[in-house]
């Protein structure tokens, strides 16, 4: 498991990635129900399913990361440094067409007295390779110690090689599988995160 992070450290390294954190909004959901199409075909999460979601608040957290997608930014982020080259973003872009950030990932916990439930994360193709499905991960641990719950439990596809490998790395192990959960007959791995020193 890699160490706690705190939530200004990740605030700092969404940042040098040219992203933000915040939480999420109503008027998101047209846009996360578009992405969910593109990110899960067989099993999205419909608008309703979205507006249920965000009434279960509190006891449902969601987060959305966004930041703009231009060329340029998407391009620094692949330096070996990792950190984008921002200098060019300065006042000197006035009268051009205004370019707005949009929603590059998503993530949302379920909590349930001592354990938490990962409800979902995604990456839009926008936001991929930069590093932000890891920092993603990381604030939700990081919520989930905060509320001193002691485990993190999440569900994936067994076919879903990138997602084994974050969780992986992030100290998750599978704990169980459930055959043919998913459409197509594909399996799911429920895996489980201890934390400890949750406060």
């Amino acid at each position: 498991m890699r160490p706690p992070v705190s939530q200004d450290a990740l605030a700092a390294r969404f940042a040098e990635r040219g992203a933000r954190l915040r939480e999420m909004a109503w008027t998101d959901i047209p846009r996360l129900a578009q992405l969910e199409r593109e990110a899960f075909a067989d099993d999205a999460w419909s608008a309703q399913s979205w507006w249920a979601e965000l009434a279960g608040r509190p006891r449902r957290e969601y987060v959305v990361v966004t930041g703009r997608s231009t060329p340029d930014v998407a391009d620094t982020l692949d330096e070996p440094d990792g950190k984008p080259d921002l200098a060019a973003e300065t006042d000197d872009t006035a009268g051009t067409d205004a370019i707005e950030e949009e929603i590059l990932g998503y993530a949302g916990l379920d909590h349930a007295g001592d354990t938490a439930d990962v409800m979902t994360i995604a990456i839009a193709p926008a936001g991929r390779r930069r590093g932000l499905g890891t920092l993603l991960l990381d604030t939700l641990v990081t919520r989930t110690r905060a509320r001193g719950e002691h485990h993190l439990l999440l569900e994936v596809r067994a076919d879903n090689t990138a997602a084994l490998a974050l969780y992986g790395r992030a100290g998750f192990t599978t704990s169980t599988t459930r055959r043919r959960y998913y459409p197509g007959d594909v399996d799911a791995h429920v895996m489980r995160l201890t934390l400890e020193g949750a406060s």
